[in-house]
């Protein structure tokens, strides 16, 4: 429905946004709309101050703000700076130097003045994500806590506000780490801190679907017997009262087309006792439905489920994706969607971007998924945390299988049980819905002690089983012997090898994976992370022996990364027996704890370079392979300084065989490398000087071609060897 209160707002009941030009002018109108729900965005002009507040006596009465800081004793703003949310405090120094951020609390304050008409209702503050910790103060008094940086909550505050006067609203956030919350180091990722992540004001009446659910949708949409002549949808509401008597009300659910046609609806007259959260299930059965089928056909449609007196006034309503679909892992042969096998060409994201940190907007996420589907990927493990709701979505409308995670990595303190259950819990609750996710992650590399860690993700495990029986569960390690005491807790056992990177030669990998099939054959068994670190700054013509690896023969640049890519992939391809592989990482990010490559902060295993503005050699590889794009690439084009004039050359094409030209004149003939897509030229001579490097692939109507230049002159040999020093003295893990 269109709302009439001032230009340019717009009121949508269920979970759309209301946008409007100043809230702070027209809240009051808004919310004197008749029924319905209303979500409000709270992002715009939030006070921030950094720094701890322990010398403050305040403090321990629940407020961090002493009188004269108060937004009634009018405060002076000069140690305050105004900001927008999403806002990260760490964008800068998390990312510059090694070891040396700001990791510990800070605050935000913003004013809301709620009209005296909605003194009967529910008002809620909805966080997407606020690091690591959050304490939520409303007029000085605490409204609720969260603890974890990843995940949703909402908070009601309308018992603590003053209706018709300003109100101050503080949150204070700290990203220290902690033995109790996860992750609880910086170790293999920084935990940005603030309010990193959209903010929400929801504002219902005293009868309404659920919002403090774990801040769930309050809906969980379960599917069963799924064929395309019939599938079995359950629809489970849950529901809150505040009046002090039951409510006659009517819960009606429409399923929607993507053209706006009805495909079923079920209404059901239902008690609201005020005591209690209270649930209710609709059953129905959709007739030859339009199945989710991936990145193929997302078909999605619209679960509108309405809260209604007995006279049909909408009191509530939330809308919810169905991507229809049937996920099976079948022993040795990979992953079917709905009776279809799917290759999983996998890789890993971090959300953190050069300058930008996790204050993501949409336009960053889109552009990310955008890359992802570029390369050609079909599935993406969100590692290691639960990534924004809006992630989510884009993945269920673009048809990206998704593996979601915990923060649960890298080490165990044996303080962190809780909130690792109550973590997942909010995982799954929250994301309960998208028909993207596949699989729900449990532990990424946490070991010692071990007892402790197999019997916690074996609860994690039952928790999720208990959550949502209709998923896998998976959890990692990076040990190659599948029988590790932490593994085998899970559905899936995911494995961490970096052959020819951390441990051994890089054509260790396929033994291995030999090894893996002969050794554990009634296993769904996942290469969970491989992969190298490749510095686009850092070019060098050797690439090195496939056996060099760990100390001070690692190499950080791009065409070793490249080699191992080459090499491994072409391991990986042959070897159906994996469920899937990821590979790590499609984009740098950051690693405040450590430096590696001649990079301070930064582990550039990544596809793409941490700012989005390159894409590395290995990506064209990966695009050859996997997309349905035509690819034809030569490799090696940002070591343009040669210092060998006998050399060969590497040209990537997914349109078969091409042919190279040096300077006009056609090369030899190339032989096949590790896949149907990899040719290599042996035995090119380059001219001193400019050469120019021309790969074609005649097509029937058109040509395909890519080019470069590359410059030979014996001196340049100089410069390689500026690179090998530099690599030898960052041989950080």
């Amino acid at each position: 429905m269109t709302s009439v209160y001032g230009p340019g707002a717009l009121l949508l009941a269920g979970t759309e946004v209301i946008r409007l030009d100043s809230p702070s002018d027209t809240d009051n109108q808004a919310a004197s709309a008749p029924g319905g729900r209303i979500v409000l965005p709270f992002n715009k002009d939030w006070s921030f101050r950094q720094g701890p507040f322990e010398q403050n006596p305040i403090l321990a009465a629940a407020s961090p703000f002493s009188p004269d800081e108060s937004i009634t004793g009018g405060f002076s703003n000069q140690k305050w700076q105004t900001v927008d949310v999403p806002h990260t405090w760490n964008a800068t120094d998390m990312q510059t130097d090694k070891n040396n951020f700001y990791a510990g609390e800070a605050c935000y304050r913003k004013t809301y003045t709620p009209g005296i008409s909605l003194k009967d209702r529910r008002i809620f503050l909805r966080f997407e994500g606020v690091a690591s910790t959050a304490s939520v103060y409303v007029n000085g008094t605490l409204a609720g806590k969260h603890e974890g940086g990843y995940s949703a909550f909402a908070i009601e505050i309308s018992p603590l506000l003053n209706f018709g006067k300003p109100n101050e609203i503080l949150v204070c956030a700290d990203n220290a780490s902690r033995p109790d919350v996860i992750p609880v180091n910086h170790n293999l990722f920084g935990v940005y801190g603030g309010i990193y992540r959209p903010v929400s004001l929801i504002i219902t009446e005293k009868a309404h679907i659920a919002i403090t659910d774990h801040a769930s949708p309050g809906i969980y949409i379960t599917q069963k017997q799924v064929s395309r002549k019939s599938a079995d949808i359950r629809i489970l509401t849950k529901l809150e009262n505040k009046y002090n008597h039951t409510l006659d009300l009517r819960l009606t659910t429409t399923i929607y087309e993507t053209d706006g046609r009805v495909k079923s609806k079920l209404q059901n007259d239902i008690a609201l006792s005020p005591q209690g959260r209270q649930a209710f299930e609709q059953p129905l059965t959709l007739q030859r439905p339009h199945l989710w089928q991936g990145l193929e056909d997302p078909y999605l449609y619209k679960v509108v489920t309405q809260l209604a007196d007995r006279q049909g006034r909408i009191i509530d309503e939330v809308t919810q994706p169905l991507g229809v679909r049937h996920i099976e892992l079948r022993q040795g042969d990979g992953l079917y969607l709905n009776g279809k096998h799917v290759p999983m060409y996998g890789v890993c994201r971090h959300q953190d971007r050069l300058g930008v940190g996790s204050a993501l907007t949409n336009a960053h996420h889109d552009e990310d998924l955008s890359l992802i589907r570029e390369i050609g990927a079909t599935t993406i493990r969100l590692a290691h945390y639960q990534q924004a709701e809006y992630v989510y979505a884009r993945c269920d409308s673009i048809g990206f299988l998704v593996w979601a995670e915990i923060p649960f990595v890298n080490r165990v303190t044996t303080q962190e049980a809780g909130n690792a259950r109550q973590q997942l819990v909010e995982l799954i609750r929250q994301n309960y819905n998208h028909p993207s996710i596949y699989v729900w992650g449990l532990h990424n590399e946490v070991y010692i002690p071990h007892n402790y860690t197999a019997e916690l993700t074996a609860e994690l495990h039952d928790l999720a089983k208990s959550e949502d029986p209709g998923r896998y569960t998976v959890s990692v390690n990076g040990y190659g012997d599948a029988e590790h005491p932490v593994n085998m807790q899970a559905d899936i056992q995911g494995i961490n090898r970096y052959f020819g990177w951390y441990e051994r030669k890089m054509q260790d990998l396929k033994p291995w994976l030999e090894s893996l099939e002969r050794n554990y054959p009634g296993h769904h068994i996942m290469l969970a992370e491989y992969g190298a670190e490749a510095n686009i700054d850092q070019q060098n013509e050797v690439t090195g022996d496939a056996g060099d690896c760990c100390g001070f023969t690692r190499k950080y640049n791009e065409a070793f990364a490249t080699r191992l890519h080459e090499e491994q992939w072409g391991y990986i391809a042959n070897c159906p027996y994996l469920a899937a592989s990821y590979l790590w990482n499609m984009f740098d990010f950051c690693t405040p704890m450590s430096s590696q490559g001649g990079v301070e902060a930064r582990n550039m295993k990544g596809m793409v370079t941490f700012d989005r503005k390159v894409r590395k050699d290995p990506f064209y590889w990966y695009k050859a392979n996997w997309s349905k794009a035509p690819v034809v690439y030569i490799t090696g084009r940002r070591n343009r300084n040669r210092y060998r004039a006998d050399t060969s050359v590497t040209v990537y094409s997914n349109q078969g065989e091409p042919a190279l030209y040096i300077n006009g004149k056609k090369a030899g003939s190339p032989r096949q490398g590790s896949t149907s897509v990899h040719f290599i030229f042996e035995n090119v001579k380059l001219a001193l000087g400019e050469n120019i490097l021309e790969a074609k692939v005649q097509q029937k109507d058109s040509v395909i071609q890519d080019c470069i230049v590359w410059y030979y002159h014996p001196e340049n040999e100089t410069e390689n060897q500026t690179i090998l020093i530099k690599e030898k003295e960052h041989t950080g893990l």
